[in-house]
This record gives structure tokens, C-alpha cells and sequence, in this order.
């Protein structure tokens, strides 16, 4: 049994038919990369996997550790070790960084993190993202550039160490350098925690940096072909028309 189960999922939103059979399994200590054509769903599948409500699930189920969350909320969800980096990062004033992860971690712990040690880890994490300390007392994304928010995000994932992440187009809007730290933090994340990822990109040039065990083509709402890392190298190259078996693996 895998750790995250996708089985047959259907999501409608506003009566639209968006996801129309989606089967698909994310492990521990592996890397799955979704890649799509504008439209085909893919932001769709990662907002319903954390449990975004303006999404209905009309047939199939998600199965995370053994158990069927289809129904939970995204608390309950998150709580249980799944996490989503937004494409899309909320600005939310008045509320800092540090306050915000803190608050964050304690949320998911049965003891509370002390002040010094929650310090301790937030400074180990933002070293790792090359990020500087003043960063921290920052207004969570207001004003934040592009790479700031993703970094940030990234940020999150590293202080609550989940067993699944979900990154959402994470390098849009980065430039080369920051495409490195952020990616070069995921790949260590990864490594040290042995947490399951599914990265969710249109391109290639993300998974130059980080390699997928596995790619997933999600083409007009079903799942069209699976196949490893060359698959990302192949659509790069043909593009999705010409790469896409045109059948539901």
C-alpha cells in the first residue's frame, strides 16, 4: 500500500467536470513529478488533496497512511503529514514569519516548542535556504518578490517536516539562482527526513535539478502516461502533444 493513494478520483468544481479518473501513488523517500498542458487539472489535484472546499469530489477516494481522508478537512489533513506549497502564497499582514511557523509546528506537536528551541530550528532552516535572519520578522509575503515567497515556502515544509509534500509550480517566477537554493533545499529536505514529494511543474528545467523517480502526464483530466525521469526530458524536447500516449495508465 502506498503512502498517499490517488483511486479514481473525479473533482468537479461550480458543475464542471475538471478531474475525471485520476489513479495515482506518492511513497516516502521518493520524488513524483506531474506535468501537464495549461488547464489539464494539475493545481486542481493539489488543492483537492489538501482539502480546498470550493472542490467536489464526486467519485473515488484519497488514502493517506491506510486511511481514507477524502472527507477531512485541510487542518485534519495537515496534521497528519501532508503539506501543500501554494503557487499562489497568501500575504497576511501584521503576521510575521517567525509567528506564523511557530504557530505552525505547534499546531501539528503534542508538546509545545519552546521559544529558544523554535529559534534554534528556524535559524538552521533558513541557513539552509541561504536566507537571512532579519527575514524572519518579515509580515508573512507582504512584499515579498517572487523567489521570496517560494523560498518561503519552502521554508514552511522545512520546519514541519511532513511525510508528504505537495509543491505546486514552486518555480514559477524564479530565476536561475534562486531555482537553485529552492531546489537544492527541497533535494536536502528530502534526504534528511526521507519525506515522499509530488512536484507539480509545466516545465523541465526544475527537475534538471531535481530528479523524479517518477513523471506523471496529466493531459484534459486523466492521468495519460507514466514513465521515469526521461519521460520530463522527452516533453521538453516534442513538447505534450507529440510525447502523450493518449491513454489513462
Amino acid at each position: 500500500m502506498a503512502d498517499l493513494e490517488i483511486k479514481n478520483l473525479h473533482v468537479s468544481i461550480n458543475g464542471n467536470e475538471i478531474l475525471k479518473g485520476i489513479n495515482l501513488e506518492v511513497n516516502k523517500g521518493e520524488i513524483v513529478a506531474l506535468m501537464g498542458p495549461n488547464g489539464s487539472g494539475k493545481s486542481t489535484l493539489a488543492n483537492i488533496l489538501m482539502g480546498n472546499p470550493d472542490y467536489e469530489i464526486t467519485q473515488g477516494k484519497i488514502i493517506f497512511k491506510g486511511k481514507d481522508i477524502t472527507k477531512l478537512d485541510t487542518t485534519e489533513r495537515a496534521k497528519l503529514g501532508l503539506f501543500l506549497s501554494f503557487q499562489y502564497p497568501s500575504e497576511i499582514p501584521g503576521v510575521s514569519v517567525a509567528n506564523f511557523l511557530r504557530i505552525a509546528i505547534n499546531a501539528r506537536r503534542k508538546e509545545k516548542i519552546s521559544v529558544l528551541d523554535f529559534r534554534d530550528l528556524l535559524n538552521e532552516k533558513m541557513k539552509l535556504l541561504n536566507m537571512k535572519e532579519s527575514f524572519a520578522g518579515r509580515y508573512l509575503n507582504e512584499g515579498f518578490s517572487g523567489g521570496e515567497k517560494k523560498k518561503n515556502e519552502i521554508l514552511q515544509m522545512a520546519i514541519l517536516e511532513p511525510e508528504i509534500s505537495i509543491i505546486d509550480e514552486n518555480d514559477s517566477g524564479l530565476d536561475v539562482d534562486a531555482l537553485r537554493i529552492v531546489s537544492n533545499g527541497i533535494n536536502t529536505l528530502k534526504e534528511k527526513t526521507g519525506m515522499g514529494i509530488l512536484i507539480i511543474t509545466h516545465y523541465n528545467r526544475i527537475l534538471n535539478y531535481i530528479k523524479p523517480d517518477k513523471v506523471a502526464i496529466l493531459k484534459d483530466g486523466v492521468i495519460d502516461k507514466i514513465g521515469n525521469h526521461e519521460l520530463a526530458a522527452q516533453i521538453e524536447e516534442e513538447g505534450y502533444e507529440l510525447s502523450i500516449g493518449g491513454q489513462n495508465v
